[in-house]
């Protein structure tokens, strides 16, 4: 296996994204859960994601881990290697994206690192080095409050430089505008300025056009899934038929999870209401005791006719927030994340074959307690939610799909349902 691109994701919904990027724009996709052992064997194909759980952990373990995954990828060929971050810059003042760079770089030699997380398709712009979320600067829009991550600051130049060792600079529009080599002489600029990496504007795909081709002279870049279309669409193309995607599997029901608290996936869960049993679960008894969990699974062995089901622990911020002061604040999430996490072991042992997991850390949390090692990526059910076929998992195959919290349309969980059945 011999891999134009490498990538590695800090988490396993945000690989999701990245390898449906890359799979629509004609590149082979495998995301793998985890660094593989070096032994391991997957299909011929042009891209691999590692999909990690680094966003928002200690640094110095997300550096580790990533430093890992980038020796796999090097070894299996990659050339370039991409860290894939949330178009949103979900990091803190302490990380974990600037060490992360800072390490890749390190390892890989390279004298400067190209970064951009617009995503014109879903809204994520730069312009001057400041991220909008559609028309608010990031600072102004929900993501301020974000539970684990709260960003306060839409300036990524500031960001970025109070996180890493590498002075920081800006190529701004005009510049990213006028091409690869005006790209490529403005960076010249900034390292006789003693920068070592920079935030790029973009506001539309043709700039992330200009910032692949430019990031491919270097060893390793950093961004999100809009630079990974860029560099799919910068690489050379094989001749080779693209993987089949099998959707087939014995009839079965569907489990849906939902663990993000967003305002689009709350509504969502308001309007599968419409189409499917969902159970919403107490979560101050959640976190109390196993009795809700096992209330749950109960329910959902209950309806496992009914085709499709839904079990949510979502609920609005203020109720979120009032549980952190009473639960040692960010311990929550996880808490709550391993109760769904176990629910899903439960109901897999029972037969469910087909699982949509809404939220980062929730899907991480149930994919791990899975033990489900890679997916072969499939047709997209929403811009940036793919469906997902296990690879090498040891009770047979399973179809998924893991979606970002603010990712997919009000009838999201619907739609996922009629792609797998």
């Amino acid at each position: 296996m011999a891999l134009l691109l490498g990538c590695v994701a800090d988490d396993y919904t945000g690989a999701s994204d990245l390898a449906n990027t890359l799979s629509k724009a004609g590149l082979r996709t495998v995301q793998v859960i985890g660094v593989p052992e070096p032994a391991a064997r997957f299909p011929d194909v042009d891209a691999v994601v590692v999909a990690l759980k680094t966003r928002s952990i200690e640094a110095a373990v997300a550096v580790e881990k990533s430093r890992s995954a980038d020796r796999w990828l090097r070894v299996a060929g990659a050339r370039h290697v991409l860290s894939k971050i949330c178009s949103t810059f979900d990091s803190t003042d302490a990380g974990n994206i600037g060490p992360v760079m800072d390490a890749l770089k390190a390892d890989g030699g390279a004298p400067f690192v190209l970064v951009c997380p617009a995503f014109p398709e879903t809204g994520r712009t730069i312009y001057q080095g400041h991220l909008f979320v559609g028309d608010m600067p990031l600072d102004e829009s929900p993501l301020k409050d974000h539970p684990l991550n709260p960003m306060r600051d839409a300036n990524l130049v500031r960001v970025l430089g109070r996180q890493s060792a590498s002075k920081v600079g800006l190529v701004n529009l005009a510049i990213v505008q006028a091409g690869v080599e005006a790209v490529l002489q403005r960076v010249a600029v900034l390292q006789t300025e003693g920068c070592s990496a920079a935030i790029l504007d973009a506001v539309g795909d043709a700039d992330l056009d200009i910032i692949a081709q430019a990031a491919l002279h270097y060893d390793v870049s950093v961004g999100a899934s809009g630079l990974g279309l860029g560099l799919a669409r910068a690489l050379p193309r094989r001749t080779e038929a693209v993987t089949r995607f099998d959707r087939s599997l014995p009839p079965g029901p569907m489990l849906c999870l939902a663990g993000s608290c967003s305002a689009a996936t709350l509504q969502q869960v308001d309007a599968a209401e419409k189409v499917m049993p969902v159970l919403r679960l107490d979560v101050a008894r959640l976190l109390a005791s196993d009795d809700e969990a096992a209330g749950a699974i109960a329910w959902a062995k209950g309806r496992m006719q009914h085709g499709a089901m839904l079990i949510s622990s979502a609920a609005p911020p203020k109720e979120v927030a009032a549980l952190q002061g009473r639960h040692r604040g960010a311990t929550i999430g996880a808490l709550i994340e391993q109760r769904l996490a176990s629910i899903s072991v439960r109901l897999t042992e029972d037969g469910v074959r087909r699982l949509t997991i809404a939220g980062g850390e929730t899907s991480g949390a149930v994919i791990d307690k899975l033990a489900i090692p890679a997916f072969i990526v499939g047709p997209e059910i929403a811009a940036g939610v793919p469906l997902l076929r296990s690879i090498g998992w040891q009770p047979g195959e399973m179809l998924v799909a893991l979606k970002s919290g603010n990712f997919g349309g009000v009838d999201f969980f619907a739609d996922a349902w009629n792609l797998m059945r």
